[in-house]
Formats: C-alpha cells, sequence, structure tokens
C-alpha cells in the first residue's frame, strides 16, 4: 500500500471501501489498483482531500501535519 494516509481517512471515518469508491465513482477493485500502482487520477485525488478536508500532499504522504482538520 503506497498511500496509508488514504487508508487511515477512510478507516477515520468507518467508510468501507465499496463506500469509498462509491463516492468517487469507481469500483473498489479500482481503488485498490490505485493504491497498488500508485497511479490515481488528479480529479479522483481533489474530490478525496475534499471529502477528508486535507491536502492533497497530506494524502499521498509528502505533508507530514493534516491539513484543514
Amino acid at each position: 500500500m503506497l498511500y496509508p494516509n488514504i487508508t487511515a481517512e477512510r478507516a477515520r471515518r468507518n467508510m468501507t471501501i465499496d463506500f469509498f469508491a462509491s463516492q468517487l465513482g469507481v469500483t473498489s477493485k479500482t481503488v485498490q489498483n490505485w493504491q497498488k500502482s500508485g497511479k490515481i487520477p488528479s480529479d479522483k485525488l481533489l474530490i478525496m482531500a475534499n471529502m477528508f478536508n486535507c491536502s492533497v500532499d497530506y494524502l499521498l504522504g509528502h505533508d507530514v501535519k493534516k491539513k484543514g482538520g
């Protein structure tokens, strides 16, 4: 798993991977593939950042502090 902050934020909100994927308009398999490959579309990263009230940098592990929350 390349982006543990995404998984951590999803877990903090008790979101199943199926629910999370549906909020992004994709399948759970797609989300799993993104996390394995590290290739998440930028538009989906922006949706995640808004969903979790944080920065894209935080989600990708480039920022040690969570932003906005």
